[in-house]
């Protein structure tokens, strides 16, 4: 089923929470896994992938995290927080997005950001929060394609362009650990993302 009513952010997810709650009231025994307000959804986070992030690094400075439906970064930042006491954690959005408090905007790169706040942000341990404007977006992608030999989509974009910019607020007298979770292959993206005439469209 497709939803076409824009809500009043000008995207469809509130209409398609919408619709979901209304199939689910006319449905015998349907059930919606409910991403945004899950709790197996952090602790899935906060069992498998923080803990093979723990098993593999002996010290953590900063993590930097995408935040969409904010089960990573409810999960993850649980967990790390826990680890590594001194540990920072740095929320990353996109500019259009409404997590953190931003005005609404069309968005054209999906995997990151939301129309709503998700129940599981209030969960995570956040300590700052970069906002990336989807131009930044693309050129960081195509860097870490180029200049990494790294094929990601929209939100390890996102997140590695996040990085760039907070460098210098990270600088000190010894070269931090920094991590960064890649959560999306760029084959999805090929025809927006990685195509050269794509961001002359964006607004």
């Amino acid at each position: 089923m497709k939803v076409e009513d824009r809500d009043d952010t000008g995207g469809f997810l509130k209409t398609r929470l919408q619709k979901v709650k209304e199939l689910c009231a006319a449905v015998p025994n349907a059930f919606w896994t409910n991403q945004y307000g899950n709790l197996d959804a952090m602790e899935a986070h906060y069992e498998l992938t923080a803990a093979e992030i723990c098993a593999e690094f002996r010290s953590l400075d900063y993590v930097f995290l995408a935040v969409s439906t904010a089960g990573t970064i409810a999960g993850v930042s649980r967990r790390l927080k826990e680890h590594y006491p001194n540990v920072r954690v740095i929320a990353v959005d996109t500019e259009g997005s409404v997590i953190f408090g931003g005005a609404p905007r069309k968005r054209h790169i999906p995997g990151i950001g939301s129309s709503i706040v998700p129940p599981l942000l209030s969960l995570a341990e956040i300590d700052d929060v970069v906002l990336i404007s989807e131009r930044e977006t693309v050129q960081a992608c195509r860097e870490l394609l180029t200049t990494h030999g790294l094929f990601v989509g929209g939100s390890s974009g996102t997140v590695f362009a996040a990085i760039k910019r907070y460098a210098a607020r990270i600088a000190g007298s010894r070269r931090p650990t920094v991590l960064f979770l890649c959560a999306d292959r760029g084959t999805p993206y090929l025809d927006t993302v990685f195509d050269p005439t794509w961001p002359t469209r964006l607004e």
